[in-house]
């Protein structure tokens, strides 16, 4: 059982990726993102989750730096990832977008590096830059976002080195159980974007009724669901309280009939586009 907000997952060569992280899509730069940062890092998360089509690594860097020093815990302490745009996927272009990304953080590697998108045609090229950082150390794991199954066979095919994580929409309404299942005969970790579907399940009947059960939010029992299937997660939020909130959720554990109840929820709903069909 995952019983602390420092608690890891193996990933396939050996790295520790922390099970529970924070995310920031959609924080502007400013000081709320900066302080959100460096917020989670002094309630004990040590795990951060950035992209550059976000635009806001600089602020996500400045929370780090300002949170190491508040947390006194060093860089190495800290998981890091962030993910290569569309526009940039390409043998060289994914080369520089990774040093821009790390310019812009201010750090000196990252933890994790994903393909954003599934761009058809593009991404394998991607993924050659993305073997190239890993062997010469400049990243201590690289992965995927938003690929489906089809997608990941399709790079499977040419890869020299397995993606060691695949984040993807996934929350009660889009369990992707036959993802993960594939994912896990890879040995490839599944991780959770939009967990909280984007605040709509938080006024679930049916989530409420399981959530009172254990004097728990809603939040916090989808959170704790994650967990239970063996998914990484990374609910998003700017306030210090829900930051907290959504972090306590190690002092209890759903039943397997609550486990089950919350699988049945799901519709194959998305809120975030479709990876066989989005336009960017």
């Amino acid at each position: 059982m995952v019983n602390s907000l420092q608690a890891t997952t193996t990933l396939h060569n050996g790295v520790e990726m922390p099970w529970f992280g924070l995310g920031v899509f959609k924080v502007e730069e400013g000081l709320e993102l900066v302080n959100a940062v460096k917020v989670a890092i002094k309630h004990g998360y040590r795990s951060i989750d950035t992209a550059a089509v976000y635009a806001n690594e600089e602020g996500v860097g400045k929370g780090i730096r300002e949170g190491i020093k508040e947390a006194g815990i060093a860089r190495e302490d800290l998981f890091v990832t962030s993910k290569v745009w569309n526009s940039e996927l390409g043998y060289e272009s994914t080369l520089a977008a990774y040093e821009t990304s790390l310019k812009k953080l201010g750090l000196e590697y990252l933890d994790l590096y994903l393909i954003h998108w599934p761009v058809e045609g593009k991404y394998k090229e991607a993924w050659r830059a993305m073997e190239t950082l890993y062997k010469e150390g400049k990243v201590k794991a690289i992965g995927v976002s938003n690929f489906q199954i089809h997608h990941l066979k399709d790079l499977l095919e040419d890869a020299e080195v397995k993606p060691m994580v695949n984040q993807v929409e996934c929350h009660p309404r889009l369990t992707q159980k036959e993802l993960q299942a594939f994912c896990q005969d890879q040995g490839i970790q599944l991780e959770a974007w939009s967990p909280l579907m984007q605040g709509e399940l938080l006024n679930d009947e049916r989530l409420q009724e399981i959530a009172s059960t254990y004097g728990k939010s809603v939040a916090q029992v989808i959170l704790r669901w994650d967990l239970q299937n063996e998914i990484v997660t990374i609910p998003k939020s700017t306030k210090e309280h829900r930051i907290v909130e959504n972090a306590s959720i190690f002092d209890f554990e759903l039943t397997e009939e609550d486990m089950a109840e919350i699988n049945k929820l799901n519709q194959n709903h998305r809120v975030g586009p479709d990876p066989d069909n989005f336009d960017f």
